[in-house]
């Protein structure tokens, strides 16, 4: 019997992204700004899988914002490098979903980026969180437990901190 997760790759894989001209930098590569939008579309798309996407809000009065965001820039995306992003649920409850995100080039397969995120669900009548709706519920479960299985990337649960020199 076929289940949810099945549908959803563990890592799930975004579509492979182009990097847009204007979004390069004075120093000739991806400003650091872009690299959150590309891992954003890459999370909309998993969230169109989750049925809480544009059209669940339309819908349901329901949404997500990010609450909290990591990035790490490991490696220089110049103009013409394809991208895609393979995203873990790291976990999740009723009303919060703990994502890593790693960009990588598409064709090389090197890793430029990551992203960790925590993510709430918001009822937008109330601007308030609250819990995921059963349905929804199910689904993010599905996913958790398949990603669960998978080894758990280096970087995870990191801080931003300074070593001090003596």
């Amino acid at each position: 019997m076929m289940t949810f997760a099945d549908d959803v790759p563990a890592p799930f894989l975004s579509s492979v992204m182009q990097i847009e001209p204007q979004w390069i930098d004075y120093n000739g590569h991806l400003n650091m700004a872009y690299y959150n939008v590309m891992f954003d579309r890459a999370i909309d798309e998993l969230w169109l899988r989750l049925g809480i996407g544009p059209g669940y809000l339309k819908a349901r009065h329901h949404s997500t914002f990010t609450a909290e965001c990591h990035v790490r820039y490991l490696r220089e995306i110049h103009l013409g490098d394809p991208v895609q992003v393979a995203i873990l649920l790291v976990a999740a409850d009723e009303k919060r979903l703990h994502t890593f995100e790693e960009l990588r080039h598409a064709t090389e397969g090197w890793l430029s980026a990551t992203s960790e995120n925590m993510t709430v669900h918001v009822d937008m009548s109330a601007r308030k969180t609250a819990p995921f709706p059963a349905d929804i519920g199910s689904r993010i479960d599905a996913v958790a437990r398949s990603h669960a299985a998978l080894t758990r990337p280096e970087g995870i649960g990191r801080k931003i901190a300074m070593s001090s020199k003596k």
